[in-house]
């Protein structure tokens, strides 16, 4: 089985710099380019099914794929992006100024710190391991899984068994991570954005090596 992890294209609070969590801003201009780069790069794969979080930027970037594949966009709520409570919609900025010790904390990678009215990264690594293990118990072969950088991030080092205070990966916008079931999961592609390269829509700082 192989699956496709997608994170969401450019919203207008990526934009803008300011924390998201399940706030639901729409894609950007430039992320409605980078899903339909995704659907012209996926879409000419086997795909049986799409899989993504009911978020609007997670659903707006799965759905010029889906309608290339003429498959129904599967939504999960466990696959949205971690609850930041109330950092949500505030610039990181905002928050170091007004909230300096919540900022701190977050900052200090405890996987058990919870942010205020949110939810810790280890709550989100599990839950996102919850859906994928779903994903992987459907009986699809090639499956494109649809989400946020953070829950993405989390659930890999799950099912990868890095330890929860680690944080390895980073994810940029609309790029394609590539991941191979065949007893265990193993990770072919990592964070992959030639496909934005090509179209000309990359994110700032996302170089193909």
């Amino acid at each position: 089985m192989y699956l496709y992890c997608v994170r969401h294209g450019e919203s207008i609070f990526n934009a803008e710099g300011r924390i998201q969590g399940q706030q639901d801003p729409p894609l950007s201009d430039l992320g409605r380019r980078q899903a339909e780069a995704v659907a012209a790069t996926l879409g000419k794969l086997p795909i049986e099914a799409v899989f993504s979080s009911p978020l609007d930027r997670a659903c707006s970037t799965a759905k010029p794929l889906a309608e290339a594949l003429d498959v129904e966009i599967q939504t999960d709520n466990r696959l949205k992006e971690i609850h930041v409570g109330r950092f949500q919609g505030l610039l990181w900025a905002d928050v170091r100024k007004n909230h300096p010790e919540f900022a701190e904390k977050w900052r200090a990678q405890d996987p058990d710190y919870v942010i205020p009215e949110g939810e810790s990264r280890r709550q989100l690594m599990q839950r996102g391991a919850a859906a994928f293990h779903d994903v992987q118990w459907a009986g699809h072969q090639h499956v494109v899984v649809v989400a946020h950088g953070a829950l993405l991030a989390a659930a890999f080092k799950t099912l990868f068994e890095i330890p929860a205070k680690l944080n390895p990966f980073s994810l940029h916008n609309a790029s394609i991570t590539k991941i191979k079931w065949d007893g265990q999961f193993r990770l072919r592609v990592l964070n992959h954005v030639q496909h934005l390269v090509d179209a000309g829509v990359a994110p700032e700082g996302a170089v193909e090596l």
